[in-house]
């Protein structure tokens, strides 16, 4: 009996060790790579072609490029099985919030895996723009795109930085 008792400790022991180790573990924000940034743009001009083609507009990184992304989504001018294209879209997005709170692009490492996200900077507070708009429209449906970023600006308000002439 005390065999199985010891190795019940050990193993109570390794499980407490991995319990402990993922809980620890933090989030890697590193700069763009290269690729990253190279990417990055030609799916920002593959959304500008889009814009271009579809309403004679152009975007602009400024909040009235919200309202060309809502009628990208609500015209389905990106099919639903175009995840590439869609996560373009959120892209754009993010270049907009980004613009708005002087945000910067950076690459998140963590469990699940490695994405591109907007950060407050010198914190661990990030934004996900890239899939905000393809986990939605990937499923079908038809997000609102200033409602997003509404939610997104009200969630990042207490993370970014003040300016000495806002009123509190």
């Amino acid at each position: 009996m005390p065999h199985l008792t010891m190795r019940s400790a050990g193993c109570v022991a390794i499980l407490l060790a991995c319990a402990t180790a993922g809980a620890e573990q933090r989030a890697n924000i590193s700069e763009l790579s290269w690729t990253d940034k190279q990417y990055m743009a030609s799916q920002i001009q593959k959304v500008d072609e889009l814009v271009r083609g579809e309403f004679g507009g152009q975007l602009h990184e400024s909040t009235s490029d919200l309202d060309l992304l809502q009628r990208i989504v609500n015209r389905g001018v990106v099919e639903k099985a175009d995840v590439q294209t869609q996560q373009a879209l959120g892209m754009a997005l993010g270049n907009v919030i980004a613009k708005e709170t002087g945000m910067k692009w950076y690459a998140y490492k963590d469990s699940s895996g490695r994405n591109r996200a907007l950060c407050v900077a010198e914190t661990e507070h990030c934004l996900f723009p890239v899939t905000m708009l393809s986990r939605r429209m990937s499923v079908g449906l038809y997000p609102d795109v200033n409602k997003l970023y509404s939610e997104s600006m009200e969630m990042l308000a207490p993370h970014l930085a003040k300016s000495p002439y806002d009123a509190d």
